[in-house]
């Protein structure tokens, strides 16, 4: 296999994994790659993002010297403060109590790293609307785990779909991979399985 048509997804997110399958693309492997993903002192939460996702594809290419590497990286913000992916129920319903009846941004970095070592990213900003929750919604919701391991403590293409007021911007991105950035990214590495 030459390194265009070999394609190594540096994340564990099936998520992920589907968006790829939606456009036609398959990797050749999985290798999440396992970095620090702490934010700086003063980072902004575009920079985090798109910080994290060429980290990531710098990572997961020294394994894979040979291979293109994908990799992104999400990040939801109210305002400047950075939402964690939620480690448990608590932090779960914290988010959604945090982020009923208001307006947040999703940030999601996408890098391609080449043979070679260059890497090329984007950025895409998606600006959400949460309906008001009731503490009804966030108790069902926190019951059903999907929130678990999630950046702001929710997944919009599940049940946290019925939340949103308002989308502007790119669902795909809010998903975990934004398909245009990553389908034009993949071209400028000459990935040839598109």
């Amino acid at each position: 296999m030459t390194a265009a048509s070999r394609l190594v997804l540096a994340s564990a997110s099936p998520r992920r994994r589907d968006l790829l399958a939606q456009i036609g693309i398959t990797p050749s492997a999985v290798a999440p790659a396992d970095i620090d993903e702490s934010p700086l002192k003063d980072e902004t939460p575009r920079r985090l993002a798109l910080r994290l996702a060429r980290e990531k594809a710098a990572c997961a290419a020294l394994g894979h010297p040979d291979a293109i590497v994908l990799a992104a990286d999400t990040v939801v913000a109210v305002g400047r403060r950075v939402l964690p992916k939620a480690a448990d129920d608590a932090e779960v319903a914290a988010c959604l109590r945090l982020l009923s009846g208001r307006a947040h941004r999703v940030m999601t970095g996408v890098a391609v790293a080449v043979p070679g070592g260059r890497v090329s990213s984007r950025l895409v900003e998606t600006r959400l609307i949460f309906k008001r929750l009731t503490e009804t919604e966030i108790s069902g919701y926190v019951a059903h785990g999907e929130g678990i391991g999630k950046a702001g403590g929710y997944g919009v293409q599940g049940r946290a779909g019925a939340f949103v007021q308002a989308l502007s911007g790119s669902y795909p991105a809010v998903v975990g991979l934004p398909l245009v950035e990553t389908v034009n990214l993949l071209r400028g590495a000459g990935y040839a399985g598109l």
